[in-house]
């Protein structure tokens, strides 16, 4: 996970934009029953590393979460434009900030930068944004019910109603399909190599703030129909630390079928703190596993820069490698000002990803509210050749 001082997150999330893609041609069930088309055609969740069709971000506009909003907005540009060299980026803004973000972003690279006017909170939209299933020739869209974490009543509240409507209002302005989850979470929650496996901490999914009533078992077979996997490998994970309860792309992800990245806590970390047992059990774990071919899993770890070197600071500050985003021929990872630990994550993430560029981009602002460029970033996936 994180060091003993990193919490996992209080703030951040991304959104929309940009031209229509694909849908199903037919409406889809209310609520996801066997994450399947109306033909019948199998949807599941794409491995990120696929081609992408576009990404997707949201502009920041809460001030009383951001004591530094523009910083925090002059980072998510600058995400927003290292993307659109290998692929178009769509920016979810209000309008309200719509004029703000488009200066802001500037037309970006190669592939451009466009916003597009739908109302959000925060720029956390791989949480409140749609998780994509794909099939052959289908696309569609889960809503995943976003609730704000589950956190209403607690200190970590933020405002969330703009942002647990955005994936519907995204979907119907692209022309496609939504189908309803059957459970509560959010994309930062779900981990999977696109053949049938996923990775998911119970700490975020099975806990009454979410799915309350529900058994790890119950929830399995939820994400299991509305995800279209057939195998979900649970670590613990930690509850009540951060605000999202220990999201799976900050802990371990997969960088193909079979390999996982894990994250490791860095130099100087407390070995007895919460977060270095997480990363212990974890491993533990991972290292028996198998995955729904039947196949071990290889892990590499990425250890986390020493918090002692790094430039940014506060104790969400989320120093975390592992919270990395892969565009279409790109790895873009963050860096934290610990140069030795900055090249070791490079190095590690360029084998872990041969034939793409790795890309490092300072992201102290976001980080600062325990976020990172996956919670930044949602993909909207190519779609399948028609069987």
């Amino acid at each position: 996970m994180t060091s003993s001082e990193t919490s996992r997150r209080n703030i951040l999330k991304f959104g929309a934009a940009a031209i229509p893609a694909l849908g199903l041609g037919m409406a889809l069930p209310a609520t996801a029953g066997a994450a399947t088309s109306p033909t019948g055609v199998q949807l599941r969740m794409p491995a990120e590393e696929g081609k992408h069709v576009r990404t997707f971000m949201a502009w920041p506009t809460l001030a009383s979460v951001w004591p530094n909003l523009a910083g925090v907005r002059g980072d998510v540009a600058r995400v927003a434009q290292q993307i659109s060299r290998f692929e178009p980026v769509v920016m979810l803004a209000g309008p309200a900030h719509a004029a703000e973000a488009r200066a802001t972003c500037g037309t970006g690279g190669t592939f451009g930068i466009s916003v597009i006017e739908i109302a959000n909170d925060d720029l956390w939209i791989r949480d409140f944004g749609p998780t994509f299933l794909t099939g052959p020739g289908v696309i569609a869209g889960l809503d995943t019910n976003f609730n704000g974490w589950g956190k209403t009543g607690t200190t970590y509240y933020q405002p969330f109603a703009n942002d647990a409507a955005a994936a519907a209002t995204l979907l119907t302005q692209y022309g496609i399909n939504r189908v309803q989850a059957s459970f509560v979470g959010e994309g930062g929650s779900l981990e999977t190599d696109g053949e049938g496996t996923l990775l998911a901490t119970a700490s975020s999914l099975v806990n009454p703030n979410r799915n309350p009533g529900k058994s790890q078992a119950q929830v399995e077979q939820d994400l299991k129909s509305s995800l279209g996997v057939d195998k979900v490998i649970w670590v613990p994970g930690l509850a009540g630390q951060d605000i999202t309860d220990c999201h799976i792309d900050c802990l371990a992800r997969f960088t193909a079928p079979g390999k996982v990245i894990l994250d490791k806590p860095g130099p100087g970390a407390d070995p007895t703190s919460v977060w270095s047992q997480v990363y212990d059990e974890t491993k533990r774990i991972l290292q028996t596993a198998t995955d729904a071919k039947g196949r071990p899993l290889a892990i590499t770890e990425l250890p986390n820069p020493d918090r002692a070197k790094i430039t940014g600071s506060g104790r969400a500050f989320l120093s975390s490698y592992t919270n990395y985003y892969t565009p279409n021929g790109a790895v873009i990872v963050p860096q934290f000002g610990d140069a030795a630990a900055d090249a070791a994550a490079r190095t590690i993430l360029q084998g872990a990803y041969p034939g793409r560029e790795v890309v490092q981009v300072t992201i102290d602002n976001i980080a600062s509210g325990g976020g990172g460029i996956h919670c930044a970033t949602q993909s909207q996936p190519v779609v399948p050749p028609a069987a």
